[in-house]
């Protein structure tokens, strides 16, 4: 379908951002105009007037670069094939790093300035707006080093990010692997192709698909663990040198998350493995097969049952589902949906997925490529769950402190999904859907939860091992990683080639980050179940987690909202449900 033939109520209205792109034109000349100014204050932010006259200019510039920023992209995305607006979305982006190289002075300057200076600002009313960002500027002073180290490091940079470099060719250009056969034709094997044929009915697709994968990074595996291990290394190399405890220290510290949240997230996993054991069982039964393997965790064990409903009704099924969010969140749900927030059907050349994003100044906006099936109504719940946080981010702080962290972004839209799942347990009659649902909800759990802490698990351990002095060869990585996957899933199903998944996981050469998909989820499932049995709490949800925006750590704003990721209580919530769909699945 052409965009021009896709009915304008499914299309979003982007005048919110820029009214046309004859005021884009003039808007981007002023603002190309205005980033220069900020050359006048550099070397001056010791000046109470001066520093404060250029936090206000940046703030000023960023609302309207983001303003512009996103109009420009989000044309795009409407049609990539389409060179006006992909020639929009180029412009803005020189122009963003034209900006960012114009500010790039003001928080090194602010930091080396004397704690006594910042705290005059932070204490002054007339920095309100920015007093967050001058405490976290202080706060980091500790690990920032005198100015001939920090050349140093920044001179080192490049070369001990290397390896995530060399991973990336590697699993992406040089690993080549044996094609699969399904249904008598050859199938390309490549790591995006693997996840599809890991799910195909086919247990032999599957199987082939496993041994052949795995068959490919055993080859290279020499080289794979050379380069992690240097990687292990370059991370300890910076966490010592910039004055942390450890890696693990470090990695916390961008976010301000007490290293507490992580360990007790391994433990409190830990802990709960049985009921993911018992999963694997049911997985054995419902798949039939004498002997469970890895290759048998990702295809369905119950027949996708589509609800397949128009957008209206599945918008209507949304609603009703987070009722009990009140009256104001629904309401501002329907304005997303008829209002043209939410661009709404695929289209020739239109960006695929879905995402939500926004920036300050204007309501938030959601992309979706509506197809009417089950994953789909969970995706508007999803989205819209990030476009309400960052709405409500915005009315409840001053734009300078409306930014959230990756550590609460998922919480939000997981949050909206559980309470979709909760509500259609309780109203669907189909049994097969509820099958389905219940499947869903426990693979959700296994590959969120345990799989994501079973990383993280792994990172904590190589890094350990690495500060005590042993060798991250390939038989101790193989070793490390083959006992936590018996570990997490049981003894029965442990093949012995996935003790190569380690060396295919991108995400480790960005140290101590796969944590935050556990917690989110974790968080998520707890504020769902306190919005269902507690009263009054959807005030507090709301004042205090989604109006909270950035203006203190993502931490603490958690622990505002009733849920302490360093204590038991959240996972015990998590654990709680996993068992009550396992115990339900196992019934119907």
């Amino acid at each position: 379908m052409k965009r021009s033939e896709v009915d304008k109520k499914y299309k979003w209205d982007l005048s919110a951002l820029v009214e046309s792109e004859e005021a884009f034109e003039k808007r981007f000349a002023a603002l190309n105009d205005k980033i220069p100014q900020m050359e006048k204050y550099e070397g001056k932010l010791s000046d109470r007037k001066s520093a404060l006259a250029c936090l206000k200019l940046d703030s000023e510039i960023g609302q309207e670069l983001g303003l512009l920023y996103l109009y420009a992209h989000m044309r795009s995305h409407e049609d990539l094939a389409e060179s006006g607006a992909v020639g929009l979305a180029g412009r803005m982006d020189a122009l963003a790093v034209k900006a960012s190289t114009a500010g790039s002075f003001i928080n090194s300057e602010l930091g080396a300035l004397d704690d006594g200076v910042i705290d005059g600002y932070i204490a002054d009313p007339e920095f309100v707006n920015f007093d967050f960002m001058l405490k976290e500027i202080k706060r980091r002073k500790a690990h920032i080093l005198d100015d001939k180290s920090e050349k140093l490091l920044a001179m080192a940079g490049e070369a001990l990010g290397a390896t995530s470099n060399v991973a990336s060719m590697l699993m992406n250009a040089d690993l080549k692997f044996k094609s699969v056969k399904k249904h008598g034709k050859k199938h390309e094997l490549t790591n995006e192709s693997y996840s599809e044929l890991l799910s195909d009915e086919e247990r032999k697709v599957r199987k082939a698909a496993f041994q052949n994968l795995y068959a490919g990074y055993s080859a290279h595996i020499n080289t794979l663990a050379a380069n992690y291990a240097g990687s292990v290394k370059a991370d300890n190399f910076i966490a010592k040198a910039r004055g942390y405890d450890n890696c693990l220290q470090m990695g916390m510290f961008g976010d301000d998350v007490p290293t507490a949240v992580y360990e007790n997230l391994i433990s409190a996993v830990d802990k709960n493995l049985k009921p993911l054991h018992d999963y694997i069982a049911l997985r054995k039964e419902l798949l039939g097969v004498k002997h469970i393997h890895m290759y048998d965790l990702y295809v369905p064990v119950v027949e996708n049952a589509q609800m397949k409903l128009p957008y209206e009704e599945a918008c209507e099924l949304v609603k009703s589902a987070l009722a009990p969010m009140g009256e104001e969140y629904v309401g501002l749900l329907n304005k997303a949906m008829t209002e043209g927030w939410i661009d709404v059907m695929p289209n020739d050349g239109k960006r695929g997925g879905a995402y939500s994003w926004g920036t300050y100044g204007a309501h938030p906006y959601v992309l979706l490529n509506y197809t009417q099936t089950t994953g789909d109504i969970f995706t508007i719940a999803h989205e819209l769950g990030h476009c309400l946080h960052s709405y409500y981010s915005a009315e409840g702080q001053p734009m300078e402190k409306s930014d959230y962290k990756i550590f609460v972004a998922e919480v939000a839209s997981i949050c909206n999904e559980t309470l979709l799942e909760r509500h259609l347990m309780n109203t669907v009659k189909d049994e097969k859907v509820k099958k389905y649902l219940l499947s869903y909800r426990l693979d959700r759990f296994r590959t969120t939860l345990f799989r994501q802490t079973m990383f993280a698990e792994f990172e904590y351990e190589a890094h350990k091992m690495d500060l005590e002095g042993k060798p991250l060869t390939v038989e101790a990585l193989n070793s490390l990683y083959l006992d936590l996957n018996k570990k997490y899933y049981g003894e029965e199903v442990s093949d012995d080639l996935i003790k190569y998944e380690w060396a295919r996981i991108p995400h480790f050469y960005n140290a101590f980050y796969v944590y935050k998909y556990a917690t989110g989820l974790t968080a998520a499932t707890s504020i769902a179940h306190n919005i269902l049995t507690q009263d009054g709490y959807v005030d507090i949800y709301k004042n205090k987690f989604l109006k909270a925006g950035g203006h203190k750590s993502p931490y603490a704003i958690l622990c505002d909202t009733q849920v302490d990721l360093a204590t038991d209580k959240p996972y015990d919530d998590a654990f709680a449900l996993f068992r009550e769909s396992l115990d339900e699945l196992k019934k119907l």
